[in-house]
């Protein structure tokens, strides 16, 4: 059996490179104002080179997969019942079916498309929920497959780059529209797939409009929760029907996560804790994407076409118009 200093040293090498990824797409990411899950991915392409190198490949491999996985149980710390309760039944009953409409109809079209529909769960997950976090969460969660690593880069590329451009447009689509600051609040929270992508399109209406778009944008984050439950499930599912062993019934990611949004929800925990959870969940998911990034050639990306592409944009579209028609049913 290795020893402590052995099992500790092997990854050391990779996982120093994803940090390091990771430390520069954040300081990129906070002075060029661009989303650093893209910077971490952009950069870790680059330095694919790395995972031919033995020493490298533990480690990074290590980052991908375990980084992700602590990531995603602190991400707990962002998710309470006063969250939710804040807003009134109204806004939930919305964020709890356009959720699982774009989930559903993601799925499908991606079957239409000719792809394995956990793409178009994923993928719409991440549209419907949260971004890359859901993206990342979704995948760690999902029953492993040749091409799931591909698809949770590519979808995390998708939901960042089309975020950045909601958080330009759709403010303008709100003014063109002439939505008062509470609605268009509504609008940019329920629609915009990344929290700092909402925040910034919300504030630049107006502080009401910001208020309003943070809490019905944390409300979609809580919906993380449920949608991981059936991945799980999915899971299970497709290795019993493989013959081999059932992973368990919750993975420790997800207990985790579940007894982080418990809690959250019933003790009013320091500050100082739910900041710090936040914050080691924001550079687990960041390096985890960096090591991804490395685990990818560009060239497999390039040979995925457009229909993705095409996907995930109609995934956009679909819940915007979704979210339109229901603030103007709701009236």
């Amino acid at each position: 059996m290795p020893s402590l200093a052995t099992r500790v040293a092997t990854p050391a090498p990779g996982l120093a490179v994803a940090l390091v990824v990771a430390a520069t797409a954040t300081f990129l990411s906070e002075h060029y104002d661009a989303p650093v899950m893209l910077y971490a991915l952009l950069l870790g392409m680059a330095l694919n080179f790395v995972t031919e190198a033995p020493r490298g490949k533990a480690g990074i491999d290590f980052a991908a997969k375990g980084l992700m996985r602590i990531g995603v149980a602190l991400l707990g710390f962002r998710i309470g019942w006063d969250q939710v309760s804040a807003l009134g039944w109204g806004p939930v009953v919305m964020v709890v079916t356009l959720v699982a409409a774009t989930i559903l109809l993601s799925t499908f079209a991606a079957r239409a498309m000719g792809f394995n529909p956990l793409f178009g769960f994923l993928s719409g997950g991440a549209t419907a929920i949260c971004g890359a976090s859901a993206a990342m969460a979704l995948s760690a969660a999902l029953p492993p497959n040749d091409r799931k690593e591909q698809a949770t880069l590519f979808t995390v590329i998708g939901v960042s780059a089309l975020s950045t451009t909601a958080m330009v447009i759709y403010p303008l689509i709100t003014r063109a529209l002439g939505l008062d600051d509470h609605t268009a609040g509504v609008f940019i929270g329920a629609t915009i797939h990344d929290v700092a992508q909402v925040v910034g399109a919300g504030y630049a209406i107006s502080p009401d409009a910001g208020d309003t778009a943070t809490i019905v944008k944390l409300l979609r984050v809580a919906m993380l929760l449920p949608v991981i439950l059936v991945a799980g499930q999915i899971s299970r599912r497709a290795a019993g029907a493989a013959g081999g062993e059932r992973p368990p019934l919750l993975p420790w990611f997800v207990v985790a996560f579940v007894a982080l949004v418990a809690l959250n929800s019933l003790v009013t925990l320091p500050t100082a804790l739910t900041d710090a959870g936040n914050t080691l969940s924001r550079w687990c998911l960041v390096t985890a994407i960096a090591a991804i990034g490395m685990k990818t050639r560009l060239g497999d990306l390039v040979q995925v076409g457009w229909k993705p592409v095409a996907l995930m944009i109609g995934e956009t579209i679909l819940l915007a118009a979704m979210v339109l028609g229901w603030l103007t049913f709701a009236e």
